[in-house]
């Protein structure tokens, strides 16, 4: 048996009047949707600090910081078929982190060198995101109280 990619995804909130969660488009690439942070944690890498560095990596905000993990999902990749198991992380943004930004990515993946257009969206979210990535945040309770830590 193929033992799956291991992989974390950021639900990076930031608290305005409503809540809003990051989000990112290719630039040049519409039909790769609309996504949130996520990428494959490194070796020896503890999966806050991969959250952290998927997030710095593919939108450049350095100031979230990790509230807790909120779900683990196994399912394979859509192009691919191959095993990976993801860990969603739900992420707090400073009230002032700007609206919107572009950033091109750094680090050494797939996507090294693309520019990704960053803004934030109110929740409850109006479109799905690619790849089904919005499935966990409806377990985010907006006062930040509970989250229910699911596995599927």
């Amino acid at each position: 048996m193929t033992r799956p990619r291991i992989r974390v995804a950021a639900y990076v909130i930031r608290h305005c009047a409503n809540p809003e969660v990051l989000v990112f488009g290719h630039i040049g690439m519409p039909e790769a949707g609309t996504q949130v942070p996520a990428g494959g944690a490194e070796p020896g890498e503890s999966l806050e600090e991969a959250v952290l560095r998927e997030v710095a990596e593919e939108t450049g905000l350095l100031t979230a910081t990790v509230v807790r993990q909120i779900a683990v999902e196994n399912k394979p990749h859509p192009d691919t078929g191959q095993p990976r198991r993801t860990s969603f992380f739900l992420l707090q943004a400073p009230a002032d982190t700007s609206d919107a930004w572009d950033h091109q990515v750094n680090g050494d993946g797939d996507d090294a060198g693309l520019t990704f257009s960053c803004r934030f969206l109110p929740l409850p979210l109006e479109q799905p995101l690619a790849d089904d990535q919005d499935a966990w945040l409806g377990r985010i309770d907006p006062r930040w109280t509970t989250v229910t830590v699911d596995s599927q």
